[in-house]
């Protein structure tokens, strides 16, 4: 298992300058805690394990003040005010929509809605340039930085179609998340060179413009029903919050299911997935805040990353429901659920 583990492993690499032995032991004791307001969409997960275990080991530390949209961005211009009230020495922001919400767009046009001139960490953004976070990962230029939770699209596709080849690729997205508008656009512009067709669904909204599960078993349903061989479960803010009722209704379906995300098969019942692990994104995000904090580097000169290894992780129990189990040789390198 743990050879198998190695190959697609975890690896937290690419944190250039955060564990330099040499400068730690030559820097004063810290003088005070530093303080992060933390703002998360749907209560905690694995990533904030992962950030203060980080911070912790490291010899950081940190006094939180922690608020929770719990899935209601509408909160988020409230704690925009509150953080100009208490002046953290850095905001940690959960998700593309709690991101935007507090940081906006590089680009907007009204900036005093936002939080522009305190250092912002993000964890759990899929697409921070085509969301307007950043126009350069590499060079945000901005008040933001972070961590990039999700394999790149293509590698997910690849993978997906080792498993079971793909015709027909269904995906289900909430019309009003800038990031999943972003990743279909990217899935659209794939369908040509890796020979697929993509079958798209979307979330209905309700009278006030939010996303609603009503619906979900008749849209996943359609998404069979038009032929697809796959059900990609993106990673959708909205889509992650009703996994309970997607996955069965795939499972109904007999639709095999993708996971973007480590939640779509730890707790959302996906056949298989290609992750990037909750906790370790959470380390990154705190290396960052460290180089920050510690270090006294410019947030607008610490690029936004991805880790470099990710995860194969496949659902035994829904391949066996499905009776549609992986080819030998891919259960040399993934982690198999039983």
């Amino acid at each position: 298992m743990m050879r198998r583990r190695m190959f697609l492993g975890v690896a937290l690499a690419g944190f250039a300058g955060t564990l330099d032995r040499g400068f730690a032991a030559e820097q004063k004791s810290q003088a005070r805690p530093f303080t992060i307001y933390r703002v998360t969409y749907r209560g905690r997960t694995e990533v904030e394990d992962g950030f203060d275990d980080y911070l912790a080991s490291n010899g950081v530390a940190v006094r939180f003040i922690e608020r929770d949209a719990d899935h209601d961005v509408s909160k988020l211009p409230a704690f925009v005010d509150e953080i100009r009230a208490t002046k953290p020495d850095l905001v940690y922001t959960w998700g593309t929509p709690v991101t935007l919400g507090i940081a906006g767009r590089y680009d907007a046009p009204d900036k005093q809605k936002f939080i522009t001139d305190l250092p912002i960490v993000f964890a759990l953004v899929s697409t921070p340039v085509a969301s307007g976070l950043v126009a350069d990962r590499l060079k945000p230029q901005r008040n933001v930085t972070g961590a990039v939770h999700v394999v790149p699209t293509e590698t997910q596709l690849r993978a997906m179609h080792s498993y079971r080849p793909i015709g027909k690729l269904g995906v289900l997205y909430t019309s009003t998340e800038q990031n999943s508008l972003s990743i279909v656009e990217e899935l659209r512009g794939l369908q040509q060179a890796m020979g697929f067709t993509l079958v798209e669904r979307q979330f209905h909204l309700d009278a006030e413009g939010h996303p609603t599960a009503d619906g979900i078993e008749h849209l996943v349903a359609e998404i069979k029903g038009a032929g697809a061989d796959w059900l990609y479960l993106l990673p959708d803010t909205f889509l992650g919050t009703q996994y309970g009722r997607v996955a069965p209704a795939a499972l109904v379906q007999r639709l095999p299911t993708f996971g973007a995300a480590e939640l779509a098969i730890r707790q959302g019942g996906a056949l298989v997935a290609l992750v990037s692990r909750y906790y370790s994104v959470g380390q990154l995000a705190a290396s960052k805040a460290m180089r920050i904090l510690r270090d006294g580097v410019p947030v607008d000169q610490i690029p936004i990353e991805t880790l470099k290894r990710f995860s194969l992780i496949i659902n035994m129990p829904v391949a066996k429901k499905l009776d549609l189990y992986p080819p030998i040789d891919m259960l040399n390198y993934a982690e198999v659920l039983t």
